[in-house]
C-alpha cells in the first residue's frame, strides 16, 4: 500500500508563519504524536534566509537598506548558505519521517531534486545535478535551491523540514542583493527566463505535486487554504 501524504496548498505565506507550521508538524512527528506525512506548498513575500552554514558576507546590502527595499532577513536552522524567497517561486516544505524511504537522508535529497528535474523535463527544460552543489541547475545557473533540516525520532526515523524553492516567475533581479548559496561563479535562472514567457503558477504546482507523488511513490491528498 502506497504511503499517504497530505499536500497543503497555502498560497502566499509570510516566512515566519510557514516556519512555525513546519516546526509544529515536525515536533508532532518527533514526539510520536502524529505520523502524518505533509508537504506545505506556498509562496513567500520577499525574504532572504541565512542557513546554519551561511555568512553575512553573502548579503550585499545592510539589513536596514534591505528592509527599506521590502526584504525581510531571517537566520534559519536549515543547512546551506544564503538564499532568496519571493513571489513567483514555488516553495515546497516536506515535513516527513523517512521510514517509507529507507530512512535515507541522501536519498530524500536526491528525490527532491528528481521531482524538479522531471517537472522541468516535461516542458522541455534539461536540468541536472552538480556534484557538491545541492539543487537543480540549467547549464551553469541554479533554477531550484534545496536545503533541509533533519532530526531523529526516539524510534530512530529521521524527520525532515525546510525543502526546495523553484524559480518559476521569480524576479531574478532580487537575487542581486545576495551571493546565492555563497556561490560567486554561477548564476540563477527561472522557468520563465528559460522559456521566454510568464508561467501559470497553478499549473506548476500541479506538475510538482504529480511528480512528487511519482518520485516518492506516495498517494497525495490535496488540501487548500480557505479563501
Amino acid at each position: 500500500m502506497a504511503t499517504s501524504l497530505v499536500w497543503r496548498s497555502l498560497g502566499v505565506v509570510p516566512y515566519d508563519d510557514a516556519l512555525d507550521m513546519q516546526v509544529s508538524q515536525a515536533l508532532k512527528l518527533l514526539n510520536l504524536e502524529d505520523d502524518a506525512q505533509t508537504v506545505f506548498a506556498l509562496e513567500h513575500p520577499r525574504t532572504i534566509t541565512v542557513g546554519r552554514n551561511g555568512s553575512d558576507a553573502n548579503i550585499l546590502l545592510p539589513v536596514e537598506v534591505l528592509t527599506r527595499k521590502g526584504f525581510e532577513v531571517r537566520m534559519v536552522d536549515r543547512g546551506g548558505d544564503v538564499t532568496y524567497h519571493g513571489p513567483g517561486q514555488w516553495v515546497l516544505y516536506p515535513v516527513l519521517h523517512l521510514a517509507p524511504w529507507g530512512n535515507d537522508v541522501a536519498r530524500f535529497v536526491r528525490n527532491l531534486e528528481e521531482v524538479v528535474i522531471r517537472a522541468l523535463a516535461e516542458v522541455g527544460i534539461e536540468s541536472r545535478r552538480i556534484d557538491d552543489l545541492p539543487g537543480v541547475w540549467v547549464g551553469e545557473d541554479k533554477i531550484c535551491a534545496v536545503g533541509a533540516r533533519v532530526k531523529k525520532r526516539p524510534s530512530g526515523e529521521f524527520v525532515t523540514y525546510h525543502g526546495i524553492a523553484l524559480n518559476v516567475n521569480t524576479n531574478l533581479q532580487d537575487f542581486d542583493v545576495i551571493v546565492p548559496c555563497g556561490i560567486r561563479d554561477r548564476g540563477v535562472t527561472s522557468v520563465a527566463a528559460v522559456l521566454g514567457a510568464p508561467q501559470d503558477m497553478k499549473a506548476w504546482e500541479d506538475r510538482l505535486r504529480r511528480h512528487f507523488s511519482e518520485v516518492f511513490a506516495c498517494e497525495v491528498v490535496l488540501t487548500e487554504a480557505p479563501a
